[in-house]
C-alpha cells in the first residue's frame, strides 16, 4: 500500500473580523447626470430611490486604487497585517485588464509576500460569492485568513447619454478580512444563476468583436430593467428565506437586512414580502451611492455601522443579486469598521 494523503484539518468557525471601504471624492447629483440624459431628478429618485452616486477619477482612484484603499482599511480594522493574509479574492467586473488578475497586484501591493490571487465575475452578487469562498477556504483550515474586495467603476461601463442605466451606477470598493473564530460568524452560503435569462444584463459588443469592427459604438452595459425589477422583486424573497433558514435563524432575529443596492423600489418589495419587524434596520446605501455592483454590500454595511443602525456583532443577512442573472448570500455577524 502507497503513501497516505493527509487528510484535512477540523473544521473551524469564520468570521467577519473587519471592514474598511473607499467612496470617490466626486459626488454625481442627479441633476448632473440629467444634464447628458432625458431624464429628472423627481423621475430617477421615483423609480430608482436615488439622489447621488459617486465616480471615481481619472488618476488615483482605478479599481486598483480603490480595491487597494478598502484593503488597508479593512486589514487596519482586523487588526492583522497582510503578510498573514493566505488569500486575496477580489470581486469585480470592471477591471479593465483580462491578465494578469487584479488580486495578484492587490496581494503584492499590501504586503502578503505571495498569498493566493483570484479575481471572480459574477456581477453585483460577486461579492457574496467571494465572501463564502473565503469562508470556506478559512473554514477547512487551507487558509488561516484571507481578504475579500468587492470593488467597481460602473461610470467606465455606462455609455454617458443611455437613459436606461446611467442613472443607476456608480463607483466604489468595500473589503472585508475573513478568518477563524470561537464562534460561528459566517452563515452557510446560498448561491445560484438562471443563465436562461442572461441578457436582461449584459455588454454589447464584445470587446474582439469591437476591435475588428472600431468604428462601431464601443462595448457598454445594457439592462433590461423591467426584466430585472421582475425577477429581483419577485424572486429574491424567496432567496433571502432560504439563507435564514440554512443559517437556522428567524428573520425576527436579524439586527439587519443588507440586500443588494439595486433600486430602492426591489428592495422595498423584498422587505414586505419578507415582513421584517420595524427592528430589523435596512440598508439603504443606494440613495447617496447608487447601484455599485460588486462593491454594494460592503458599502452599504460600512454606511450602517458609521451611523449607528447596527453595532459590530448585529446578525445580519447579506443578499446579492445581479448580472448573470445570478445571486448568493449568507448570514453573517457585522464585523468593526477602520477607525
Amino acid at each position: 500500500m502507497g503513501a497516505q494523503i493527509a487528510g484535512p484539518a477540523p473544521l473551524r468557525n469564520t468570521a467577519l473580523l473587519g471592514l474598511g471601504v473607499h467612496r470617490p471624492e466626486r459626488v454625481v447629483t442627479n441633476h448632473e447626470i440629467c444634464q447628458q440624459i432625458d431624464s429628472s431628478d423627481e423621475w430617477i429618485q421615483s423609480r430608482s430611490g436615488i439622489k447621488e452616486r459617486r465616480f471615481a477619477e481619472d488618476t488615483g482612484e482605478t479599481v486598483l486604487d480603490m480595491a487597494i484603499s478598502a484593503g488597508r482599511k479593512a486589514l487596519e480594522a482586523a487588526g492583522i497585517t497582510g503578510d498573514r493574509l493566505g488569500a486575496v479574492i477580489v470581486a469585480t467586473s470592471t477591471y479593465p485588464y483580462q491578465t494578469p488578475q487584479s488580486a495578484a497586484l492587490v496581494a503584492d501591493t499590501l504586503g502578503t509576500g505571495g498569498a493566493a490571487a483570484l479575481d471572480i465575475s459574477a456581477g453585483c452578487a460577486g461579492f457574496c460569492y467571494a465572501l463564502g469562498v473565503a469562508s470556506d477556504l478559512v473554514r477547512a483550515g487551507t487558509e488561516d485568513y484571507a481578504l475579500v474586495i468587492g470593488v467597481e467603476r460602473m461610470s467606465d461601463t455606462t455609455e454617458p447619454t443611455d437613459r436606461s442605466v446611467r442613472f443607476i451606477f456608480g463607483d466604489g470598493a468595500g473589503a472585508v478580512v475573513v478568518g477563524p473564530s470561537d464562534e460561528v460568524g459566517i452563515g452557510p452560503t446560498v448561491w445560484g444563476s438562471d443563465g436562461s435569462q442572461a441578457d436582461a444584463i449584459r455588454q454589447e459588443p464584445d470587446w474582439v468583436n469591437f476591435a475588428n469592427n472600431p468604428d462601431q459604438k464601443r462595448p457598454w452595459i445594457i439592462m433590461e430593467g423591467t426584466a430585472v425589477f421582475r425577477w429581483a422583486a419577485f424572486e429574491m424573497g424567496k432567496i433571502a428565506r432560504q439563507i435564514a433558514d440554512k443559517a437556522g435563524v428567524e428573520l425576527a432575529a436579524l439586527d439587519a437586512f443588507v440586500p443588494h443596492q439595486a433600486n430602492l423600489r426591489i428592495n422595498d418589495v423584498i422587505v414586505r414580502q419578507l415582513d421584517l419587524p420595524e427592528t430589523v434596520a435596512v440598508a439603504d446605501d443606494i440613495i447617496e451611492t447608487g447601484n455599485t455592483s460588486a462593491a454594494s454590500i460592503p458599502l452599504a454595511m460600512e454606511k450602517m455601522l458609521r451611523t449607528g443602525q447596527v453595532q459590530p456583532g448585529g446578525l445580519a443577512l447579506l443578499l446579492a443579486f445581479g448580472a448573470g442573472l445570478s445571486y448568493a448570500g449568507q448570514v453573517v455577524k457585522m464585523p468593526p469598521l477602520a477607525q
